[in-house]
């Protein structure tokens, strides 16, 4: 590289790392107030907080100060393994999705049988961006197109292009939104489809404002609460439900900013849809936290598909699970105690936010699954279409010698 090229280059990154730091030391200027309401459990009147506890989401994960956390990971001063610049994505062909709008025929109510056996097709689409179909409604959850995970044209780069083309979605009926990072809230993404679909959007407390910047209705609940999305017309051969489909708002653990001095400001969350044959968890960004979040989920009803992040888990070699971030250990146990009869693994191959090497995440599930002896925890790839199994209730074999298990050179090898 040019000197002068070298020299840019380190000039651009001392800026970055200064808007960075003069954001933790001018809160006035980007603060901003998101929501107000009454005082609960995690909410001050000013902020939110994880009830289990938020040490282990405000400390830098890989240690030490918040500013040298920044510099080491905008240099790659982390002694980080080498990431690819870009991954082969094969594209869903519109026709590989399942028909939004069946012509033809009287609409005929399901019986029991068919509810069970209700089509459901999956296509991840990159990070948490995944869309989950079922005869005339189609689930959006945390859409993000953009290039980089970041404001103002800063953060991580997409290593991998989305796995449907935008302009190729289907009509959209329901968007889920988690929290405020921007590698799950993309603003230019969410207003090109709500303009072209007029979606429901629901999402935790706070972040609604956010989407009203721009002139994107949303409807935000606390943790706990429901909201009724109402049905539109579809012509379909069977009705599997009735009007309306309810999604509930769920607690995880994790927390919220655009701005570093706006934390905490919106509140992050979890979702439940119930939908005929079984529900969709959908995670959302989360660490384990206390535990005891999955199984409010399941208290819910049964879980026939659960969206599982399990990247963005090292910030040192050897870590295992981050604070903010479960890794595939805990991601496991996650839909253990779901009871989810199928997962996917989401949040993982797409923006590099972490230490651990691109293929750690899967390769790492993978041996935790085989010593669990769990199955149903499926392998999705960017852009193809998987159709999910009927529900059917969980089973493994358990964690006993888990840790002795996991103790192989192939597992202590993984960066």
């Amino acid at each position: 590289m040019p000197a002068t090229a070298k020299t840019f280059g380190k000039l651009l990154l001392l800026l970055v790392v200064g808007v960075c730091l003069a954001a933790t030391i001018i809160p006035a200027h980007l603060d901003r107030i998101y929501y107000q309401g009454p005082e609960s459990g995690h909410f001050d009147g000013e902020r939110f907080a994880n009830p289990d506890g938020d040490d282990d989401t405000i400390r830098p994960p890989g240690g030490g100060g918040r500013a040298s956390f920044f510099w080491r990971y905008l240099t790659g001063s982390d002694g980080r393994p080498a990431w690819p610049t870009t991954v082969p994505v094969r594209t869903t062909r519109p026709a590989e999705l399942l028909p939004s709008l069946l012509n033809g025929g009287q609409l005929k109510a399901a019986s029991p049988a068919e509810v069970a056996r209700t089509p459901m097709r999956v296509t991840w689409i990159g990070h948490a961006s995944v869309l989950v179909q079922l005869p005339g409604f189609n689930i959006l959850t945390d859409p993000v197109w953009a290039e980089k995970a970041g404001p103002l044209g800063f953060g991580p780069q997409r290593v991998a292009r989305p796995g449907i083309a935008l302009a190729d979605l289907p009509r959209i009926d329901l968007v889920l939104v988690s929290h405020n990072h921007y590698d799950h809230l993309d603003l230019p993404t969410l207003e090109k489809v709500w303009r072209r679909d007029r979606p429901m959007i629901v999402t935790s407390l706070g972040n609604d404002a956010i989407l009203r910047s721009r002139n994107i209705p949303a409807v935000a609940a606390d943790w706990r609460q429901s909201v009724t999305v109402k049905g539109r017309p579809r012509i379909s051969p069977v009705r599997y439900w009735n009007d309306t489909i309810r999604v509930a708002v769920t607690r995880n653990h994790h927390w919220g900013s655009r701005w570093f001095t706006d934390r905490n400001r919106a509140l992050w969350s979890s979702f439940v849809v119930h939908l005929p044959g079984g529900n969709l968890f959908f995670a959302g960004d989360t660490g384990f936290g206390d535990g005891r979040w999955p199984a409010e989920a399941a208290a819910l009803g049964p879980i026939r598909l659960a969206l599982i992040p399990i990247g963005a888990f090292r910030f040192v070699p050897g870590q295992m699970e981050s604070g903010s971030h479960i890794g595939p250990i805990q991601a496991a146990e996650v839909r253990a105690r779901l009871g989810a009869a199928t997962a996917i693994p989401i949040h993982w191959g797409t923006f590099r936010l972490s230490y651990e090497q691109f293929r750690t995440p899967p390769a790492l599930l993978k041996a935790v699954m085989a010593c669990r002896g769990q199955r149903g925890f499926d392998m999705a790839r960017i852009g193809r279409p998987v159709d999910v199994a009927p529900y059917a209730p969980f089973h493994e074999r358990g964690t006993a010698g888990l840790a002795a298990c996991l103790n192989t050179p192939a597992v202590t090898a993984l960066q």
